[in-house]
C-alpha cells in the first residue's frame, strides 16, 4: 500500500488565512494529501502569508531560505506560496527563489490541486488573477470527522474602502459576499460535526450583502438566520468597520441571543484630521456616537478595536486625540501598531513620523490599552458566564475555554470539550481568566 502524501503548512496573519489554510488542507486531502506539523516529512510545503504588516515580504523570502537544504536534500519535495503575499508578488517569487514550485493568490486556491499536478509534472505555475467563479463552488465539502467545537467561516472577502495605509483592496480584490444559502449549508455541517460556535469573517464583514433568492440578505439577517441552527450555540463576526455598523446589525445585538457579547470595531485614529488622511470616511465623534447606539442595546458589550500610531503628519495634538478617544471608549482589548508603509498604498510615500517619535507615542497607547484591559478583567471577578471549553489546560484537571466575551477561562472540571457550563470567576491573570462551575 503506498504511503500517503504529506502536507505542511505555514499560516501567517490573520484569522481569514487561517480558515483559508483549513480549506487548502480540504482541498489536498481529496487530492490524497494528510496534514503533517512535521515540515522534514513534507511532500508539499505550503507557505500562507500575510501582507498586512511591515516587511512581510522579505519574512516569506527569509522563511523560504530556510527551506533550501530540505529541498537540496529532498528534490522531489515541492514548495508553494499562497496568500496575500503571494497575490502581491506573483512570479517575482519564483525570480527570486527558483526552490518555489507554485504561487497561488488568495482568491484561486481552489485551483491549488490542479497546480500541484502540474508543479508535479515539471512546470511553475502562478495564478494570481480574480477569477470570475466563486472558489468557495470547487472546493471540497468539509471533512467528515468531529472538528474542533468552534470554526471559522468566511462570508465576505475583499475591501472597497480603500484606507490609505491599506493593501488589501490590492491583494483580496473588491468587496465579494457568499450567497447566504451556501453559508447556511456550510454552517449547518460544521454543527453537524460538533462545531457549537462560528466566527463569521470578513475583510469587512458588516459590508455582507450575500444574495438570498431575489434580494440580498445583510449580516444581520444572515445572523438571525444562523441563529435558528439547532446545535450552533454561539455566533460571532470579525472584522467590522463603523461606517456599515447598521441599524438592523446594532439591534441583533440585543436581539439574538446566540450573537455573543463581544463587538472588535476597529477606528485607527481619534484625529479626524488623521482619519480624513487615512480615508476612513468616519469621524472620531461619530464613532462615539455609534459605540453608545452599540451600549444602549447590549449594555454588557465588551469592545476591541485597532489603533495605528504614527501615521504620516500625525502630530501630538493628533495624538492626544486618539488617547482621548480611547479613554472615552474604555476598551475590553485593543490592537494598536506603529505605522509602516505598504508599497502601492497611497500613505506610502509621505513623510512618516520620526521613529522614535512613533516608538514613544506607541508605548504610551499600549500603556493605556493594558490598564484598560486588565481593569475589564478584573471587573469580571464574581460574575457568572458562560464557557464553551475547548481543550485540556496545562494543569491535571484543567479545561480551558472562552468566555461569552472573549476571555480564556481556565477551570478544574471534568469537562469535555464543547461542554458549555455556567462559570463562576475567581481570579484575574495577565492574558485570562479563572474559574469554577457553579453549582446547580
Amino acid at each position: 500500500m503506498t504511503a500517503p502524501k504529506k502536507l505542511f503548512i505555514k499560516t501567517y496573519g490573520c484569522q481569514m488565512n487561517v480558515y483559508d489554510s483549513e480549506r487548502m488542507a480540504e482541498a489536498m486531502g481529496a487530492e490524497g494529501y494528510v496534514a503533517t506539523e512535521v515540515v522534514e516529512e513534507a511532500d508539499l510545503v505550503l507557505l500562507n502569508t500575510c501582507h498586512i504588516r511591515e516587511k512581510a515580504a522579505e519574512k516569506v523570502y527569509s522563511d523560504l531560505g530556510r527551506l533550501k537544504p530540505l529541498k537540496a536534500a529532498r528534490p522531489g519535495l515541492m514548495i508553494g506560496v499562497a496568500g496575500c503575499v503571494a497575490q502581491a508578488e506573483g512570479a517575482e517569487i519564483l525570480r527570486r527563489m527558483p526552490i518555489v514550485d507554485l504561487v497561488v493568490g488568495s482568491q484561486s486556491y481552489h485551483r491549488l490541486p490542479a497546480m500541484a499536478r502540474a508543479a508535479a509534472a515539471g512546470e511553475k505555475p502562478v495564478d494570481t488573477e480574480f477569477p470570475p467563479e466563486d472558489k468557495f463552488d470547487h472546493l471540497p465539502d468539509r471533512p467528515k470527522a468531529a472538528l474542533r467545537p468552534t470554526a471559522f467561516l468566511t462570508v465576505q472577502e475583499g475591501c472597497d474602502k480603500f484606507c490609505a495605509f491599506c493593501v488589501v483592496p490590492y491583494t483580496r480584490g473588491a468587496e465579494v459576499s457568499r450567497p447566504a444559502a451556501r453559508i447556511l449549508a456550510e454552517a449547518r455541517g460544521l454543527v453537524a460535526k460538533g462545531v457549537r460556535e462560528i466566527t463569521l469573517l470578513g475583510q469587512n464583514v458588516n459590508a455582507y450583502h450575500g444574495a438570498d433568492g431575489d434580494g440580498e440578505r445583510s449580516l444581520a439577517g444572515l445572523v438571525r438566520d444562523l441563529a435558528r441552527i439547532d446545535g450552533l450555540a454561539r455566533i460571532r463576526y470579525t472584522t467590522s468597520h463603523p461606517n456599515d455598523m447598521s441599524d438592523d446589525l446594532i439591534a441583533a445585538h440585543g436581539e439574538v441571543d446566540k450573537l455573543m457579547p463581544y463587538l472588535h470595531l476597529p477606528v485607527q485614529s481619534g484625529s479626524d484630521r488623521i482619519l480624513k488622511a487615512m480615508n476612513r470616511r468616519h469621524t472620531a465623534e461619530g464613532y462615539l456616537r455609534l459605540i453608545e447606539r452599540i451600549r444602549a442595546a447590549r449594555p454588557d458589550i465588551m469592545l476591541s478595536g485597532d489603533f495605528i500610531v504614527g501615521f504620516p503628519g500625525e502630530t501630538e495634538a493628533d495624538f492626544a486625540a486618539t488617547m482621548d478617544l480611547v479613554r472615552a471608549v474604555g476598551y475590553g482589548m485593543a490592537y494598536s501598531f506603529r505605522y509602516s508603509p505598504r508599497p502601492g498604498t497611497p500613505a506610502a510615500g509621505r513623510a512618516p513620523v520620526p521613529d522614535e517619535v512613533a516608538d514613544a507615542r506607541l508605548q504610551t497607547l499600549q500603556a493605556l490599552i493594558t490598564d484598560q484591559q486588565r481593569a475589564a478583567q478584573a471587573a469580571m471577578v464574581g460574575r457568572e458566564v458562560g464557557v464553551l471549553f475547548e481543550k485540556p489546560g496545562r494543569m491535571p484537571g484543567q479545561m480551558v475555554g472562552k468566555s461569552d466575551y472573549l476571555h480564556a477561562v481556565h477551570v478544574t472540571t471534568d469537562a469535555t470539550p464543547g461542554t458549555i457550563a455556567r462559570v463562576r470567576i475567581t481570579a484575574s491573570a495577565p492574558n485570562s481568566l479563572a474559574g469554577e462551575i457553579c453549582a446547580g
